[in-house]
């Protein structure tokens, strides 16, 4: 009897593990997406309230550009994500090019400093900034919280960066300075191409950080400065949300799935022709 029931259990646990296996893959993809399709249908909701679909719409789209302090907040925020972008990629590739070349303890010590912002709770990221900034003579607004988005997105980049680094032939500089480059040179004609995949990945990072930020722009804006999530929070504690921050994330989520799939086939492309 037991030598039958062990062998009917050999046969139904792969078939049961599978099954797990496909709910549970089914259940993460529907609590990911789910709620996304959610604020897309939201944002082609006719009604105002969101509790009843009443009919299609696109209204809430030309909302975005009716609605004169939403659209100022989108601009504040594309603003900030641009800027903060530029200037931490810069520094961050530089950051991790400069770490890349120390000693392996030194690289080690300097890593672990670059990971503290990173693992370190926003919350107590956005108080520091705001005490720092309290401390300097700059109106807190657009400047602090343009700093405030640099800072936080440097860490990413360098992280970013630095694996490519370590997969280069550490013997490049020195070929480069041979062949007559002097060292910023170096950098620019020989390393930075060879590293530029991982450099637009931490520039993707960066700007996607900056985009969905709110806590530490909480803490670090002043003087009516606002961006997306910030005006959001503010219409919410008044009651006075308007549908057009759906409208708004919907762009947002169908620019996000042009930009990967951009990047899929440019990497899919570039592999065939590095096959053939």
């Amino acid at each position: 009897m037991m030598n039958i029931i062990e062998k009917r259990w050999k046969h139904v646990r792969p078939i049961l593990y599978k099954v797990v296996v496909i709910l549970l893959t089914v259940l993460v993809y529907f609590m990911v997406y789910f709620p996304i399709l959610v604020i897309i249908l939201l944002s082609i909701n006719e009604s105002e309230s969101g509790q009843t679909f009443t009919a299609l719409s696109l209204k809430w789209y030309a909302e975005i550009f009716r609605n004169e302090r939403l659209l100022t907040a989108i601009i504040n925020t594309v603003t900030i994500a641009l800027i903060s972008t530029v200037v931490a990629t810069i520094v961050g590739t530089l950051t991790a090019i400069g770490i890349s070349s120390l000693t392996k303890s030194r690289r080690i010590q300097f890593m672990v400093l670059n990971n503290i912002p990173v693992i370190n709770p926003d919350i107590v990221t956005g108080l520091s900034l705001m005490l720092v900034f309290s401390l300097l003579p700059i109106s807190f607004g657009m400047p602090t919280m343009l700093l405030a988005h640099i800072f936080f997105s440097i860490p990413f980049v360098v992280l970013t960066v630095l694996p490519k680094l370590k997969e280069l032939d550490p013997n490049l500089m020195d070929a480069a300075l041979d062949l007559g480059c002097n060292y910023f040179q170096g950098v620019y004609k020989v390393i930075i191409p060879s590293i530029k995949t991982s450099i637009i990945a931490g520039a993707l990072i960066a700007f996607t950080m900056s985009i969905d930020d709110f806590v530490i722009s909480y803490f670090t804006t002043g003087n009516g400065f606002q961006n997306v999530s910030i005006w959001i929070y503010s219409r919410l504690g008044r009651r006075t949300f308007s549908p057009a921050v759906y409208a708004y994330n919907t762009l947002i989520v169908f620019v996000t799935i042009g930009v990967l799939g951009y990047i899929n086939i440019r990497m899919n492309v570039r592999l065939k022709g590095e096959k053939k």
